[in-house]
Formats: C-alpha cells, sequence, structure tokens
C-alpha cells in the first residue's frame, strides 16, 4: 500500500525519499563551535532509520549569535571539513542533509539547558575571545533576568545579513543539500518581526513591511550563496505571545516565497520564558494548523511540526494537505528508527526499501518469519553468525 507519508517530493533538483524530517536539535555538545564524534553517530543514526531529512541543529552564523558556549558554527570556513564526515555518512545512507543556520540575538550567552537554561555573566566570546556582547533589534532584554542587549546599527544589521550568507557557502561546500533560516523561537529574525522586541524609528522598525526587511534581506543573502537547485526552508513562530499572528505569518511568507523560500517550518512561540498564549499551549499535532492555513494562505510548502508522535497522525497530516513534511524531535531520539516502524504500521509496501541492506535484509527476514518457530527463529540465528 503506497502512503503518503513514504511518497517522494521534489523540491527544486532534491528529492526527498520520504516526507519524514529530522527537526533540527540542539545537544549541545561542540566545543567553540566545532562538531565531533558525538554529532556524527547522533545524525547518522536517523539516516539508517530511514527519515527522508536529517538536520543538523541550529548552527550559528556568528559567534555572538550562539545560544550557549556549545553551540555549532559556521562562522568561518575551518568547520567544513569536519561537516563533510556527517553530511557524506547521511547521504551514504539514503537520506539528505540539511542544516539550520541562526543567530540567538538578545537570548544568547546563556548556560545549557541540564545547568539551567540561565543567562551568563558577562564572559569571553565563543570563539574570539573578546567579550561576549549581546545584540538586538532594540536596546529590550529578553527578560528583567537578562541583560541589555546593545541595539544594533544599520552597519551590523547588514553585517549579520552577509553571515548568513557566507554560512550558506559553507553549508554548500560541507555538502548540504538543504538549508532552513531559523527564523522563530524568539532569536534575532523573530525579534526584528515583533512590535514587543523591535521598536525601532529606522526602516528597520514600525510597519510590519519594515519589521520583515531583516528576514528578507537575510533570504536574499542566502540565495546568492545557495546554489538555485538547492532548497531554503524558513522556520517561523506562526503565532507568539507578543502578538505576532498568523496573517502575519502568511504575509512573511508570501514575501519569502518571492524571495527563493521553498518551505516554512511551522512552529510557534518563544519570545518569552514564562506561560505561552493559549494557543500555543501543547498539546498532539497543536502546530499542524498553523502549517495548514500558511499552506493555503500563502500557497508554499510547508512543515509541520511539534508532538507528532503517531504514524497514522503523521501520514494523516500529508494526506489531507495540511503540510507538504512531517518533522519529528524527540520522538526520534526516543526512536530514531520511527521511519521503518511507520511504514511497517501504515501497510507500506516494502518497508524496509528505503534503509541500508546491512539493516534491510535482516529486518526483512525477521517480519517473513513473524517470530517464526524454534527451528526458523535457529536458523535465522545461524544466518546472523555467518552460516555457522
Amino acid at each position: 500500500m503506497q502512503r503518503m507519508l513514504f511518497s517522494p517530493l521534489h523540491i527544486r533538483d532534491i528529492t526527498l525519499r520520504n516526507r519524514i524530517v529530522v527537526s533540527p536539535m540542539l545537544t549541545y555538545s561542540a566545543e567553540r563551535g566545532h562538531v565531533n564524534d558525538w554529532h556524527l553517530a547522533h545524525l547518522a543514526q536517523f539516516a539508517a532509520g530511514g527519515a527522508g531529512l536529517v538536520f543538523m541543529e541550529s548552527t550559528k552564523v556568528d559567534p555572538a549569535g550562539c545560544s550557549t558556549p556549545r553551540d555549532t558554527g559556521l562562522w568561518k570556513d575551518d568547520f567544513i571539513v569536519p561537516l563533510k564526515r556527517i553530511t557524506e555518512l547521511i547521504k551514504r545512507n539514503g537520506a539528505v542533509a540539511g542544516i539550520q543556520l541562526g543567530h540567538s540575538g538578545r537570548k544568547a550567552r546563556r548556560s545549557v539547558p541540564w545547568e539551567g537554561r540561565v543567562p551568563m555573566a558577562h564572559c569571553p566570546g565563543v570563539d574570539r575571545g573578546e567579550e561576549w556582547e549581546l545584540v538586538g533589534p532594540s536596546a529590550i532584554p529578553h527578560d528583567p533576568k537578562y541583560a541589555v542587549p546593545r541595539e544594533m546599527t544599520r552597519d551590523d544589521i547588514r553585517e549579520v545579513a552577509e553571515a548568513w550568507g557566507e554560512a550558506a557557502r559553507r553549508a554548500n561546500e560541507a555538502g548540504f543539500d538543504v538549508v532552513e533560516i531559523h527564523g522563530a523561537h524568539g532569536y534575532l529574525i523573530h525579534q526584528f518581526l515583533s512590535a514587543a522586541s523591535n521598536q525601532r524609528t529606522d526602516e528597520y522598525g514600525g510597519s510590519l513591511e519594515n519589521r520583515m526587511r531583516l528576514a528578507v534581506e537575510v533570504a536574499r543573502q542566502v540565495r546568492k550563496y545557495w546554489p538555485e537547485g538547492k532548497p531554503l526552508f524558513f522556520r517561523v513562530s506562526a503565532v507568539d505571545e507578543t502578538g505576532w499572528t498568523i496573517e502575519d505569518s502568511i504575509a512573511l511568507a508570501k514575501v519569502l516565497r518571492a524571495n527563493g523560500v521553498d518551505v516554512i517550518d511551522c512552529s510557534s512561540g518563544g519570545m518569552s520564558d514564562g506561560a505561552v498564549a493559549s494557543e500555543c499551549a501543547p498539546a498532539y499535532g497543536y502546530q499542524v494548523p498553523y502549517a495548514r492555513q500558511i499552506r493555503a494562505g500563502a500557497d508554499i510548502m510547508t512543515m509541520a511540526v511539534g508532538m507528532i508522535v503517531h504514524s497514522d497522525h503523521a501520514d494523516d497530516i500529508v494526506n489531507t494537505g495540511s503540510a507538504d513534511l512531517v518533522a519529528l524531535g524527540r520522538e526520534l531520539l526516543h526512536n530514531p528508527h520511527w521511519p521503518i516502524d511507520a511504514a511497517q504500521k501504515l501497510g507500506v509496501e516494502s518497508p524496509f526499501s528505503g534503509i541500508p541492506r546491512a539493516y534491510a535484509y535482516f529486518l526483512e527476514k525477521r517480519s517473513k518469519s513473524n517470530f517464526g518457530t524454534p527451528s526458523t527463529f535457529q536458523t535465522g540465528m545461524r544466518d546472523d553468525k555467518g552460516g555457522e
């Protein structure tokens, strides 16, 4: 049986083997921006598990934009070669390699989650060693506990947009085939979009058009360096706690589509550390309606994310046209082979065809045995041991 969740998707010159995406998930395991064997093992398991698109976690375009001292970086060419090991292994296992590029703005300089995710006092920067300065659209802290950021100058804004473009160039050289711009969760681009955090009086503040200007300039800079045949995603907080609405997101998506963005990744919230608006309250598939509304309202492909756990639910999201892609995060941490499990539960023909043969051969044999009689089980065991 063919299921929409397991149908290929063509975006520009790239084809995904299915609609299952590994959402960008911060693991806070880098050293001064550099990836290591942890990242290799972490991401390769998802490709071997059958996902169509595997995203590298939010990787920063500038060291000042790191959420924590343990974020991954792409602000210099030194990072390219280690990342190639990751993209090559993802591709060898049949998936497409993607990377999310971001800047945390006034939400930078925090401790890692298991140390409280609290604002850090003045300290050296992640890479350059000088004082780690917080910046933002206006001199307004994220929360009273946070330091007041320095309001960015026009030159700062131009430089950070160019930094996104240069990071996209490096991502291409490292072998990634999808780039996502992080414009959500209260980070720098979202800070410019929000009237609550952006109180500028120049061309980057005030009207919705002005507040969208940085997002558009970043998309243009990324497209300047990112190959025409490779897809560009953009993550939005479709609604947030401080006044950003779904109508605003639809307007933004229309402008981004006109500037080379192919897919809107539909999340929500992140503008405060406290209680979220009722429409952002987590529940199964709670953000799917945003993906459906943006897809219809802006005539653009969307990706649904957030509390998507069950295979039939994921398939229904794609089948009903709510979204073109379904992204999973912590559910894949729990079960990196969720796509294999989903294919079996949904009755997909040849459910193991999209995974490495070293897995597919033995899982196919196991499925045909129905866990078998003792004799068939013993036969399988002899075969597993190389015919002993």
